[in-house]
């Protein structure tokens, strides 16, 4: 590790508190997560690189009893106690029109919009890079001191129906965020060597 870390732009402890020490939560203490939390989380969020500066992640934080009583019952059954007792859950969705902010947001090239309007492409366009963001999300949760517990054992197009029938977003994963109690995880499952994941052509 001393090699490798002479590489990093990053200190050590910013490194743990990203990546190494961090882990997903499973229970959480009864501390609240702000607004202001969540604002910090946002202003980090919003810099991950997505094709066309097409930003198609939409965020729903699910904080009134009511509204997590709604979502808790398209979770599987695995999933529903933990996202009942979170401080705060989070839906990440993309939406599927992000095309329509294109002209503001990716001004210098006029054509853009065009590219994916009523095409059937951009729901691939846009999960894709979705998708991207919501890695930096969990970055940006941990990046706050809190930890992240990304849930895709849901039923996708019920919570579609049940919180976006207004807006057509597209759920892909659900996240109870807040800080992890003192047993917060199982133990770390291992993780696969750089051998069987990097080639070099």
């Amino acid at each position: 590790m001393t090699e490798l870390h002479q590489h990093f732009a990053l200190d050590r402890t910013a490194q743990n508190l990203l990546f190494r020490e961090a882990r997903t939560a499973n229970t959480f203490s009864d501390e609240p997560v702000s607004e202001d939390q969540v604002a910090a989380i946002y202003d980090l969020v919003k810099y991950a690189p997505t094709a066309f500066n097409s930003q198609p992640l939409r965020i729903l934080l699910v904080r009134s009893p009511e509204a997590r009583e709604r979502l808790v019952e398209h979770l599987w059954d695995g999933n529903k106690a933990k996202a009942a007792a979170a401080p705060l859950v989070a839906v990440l969705a993309y939406d599927p029109e992000f095309h329509e902010h294109l002209p503001t947001q990716l001004p210098h090239f006029p054509a853009a919009q065009s590219l994916f309007q009523g095409k059937d492409h951009r729901f691939v366009e846009a999960s894709v890079s979705a998708g991207l963001q919501i890695g930096y999300f969990i970055l940006g949760v941990r990046a706050v001191g809190l930890a992240a517990g990304p849930m895709t054992g849901l039923h996708a197009e019920a919570i579609d129906k049940e919180f976006f029938a207004e807006t057509g977003y597209r759920t892909l994963v659900v996240i109870t965020i807040g800080k992890p109690d003192e047993d917060p995880a199982f133990p770390r499952g291992p993780r696969l060597e750089q051998n069987l994941v990097v080639t070099t052509v």
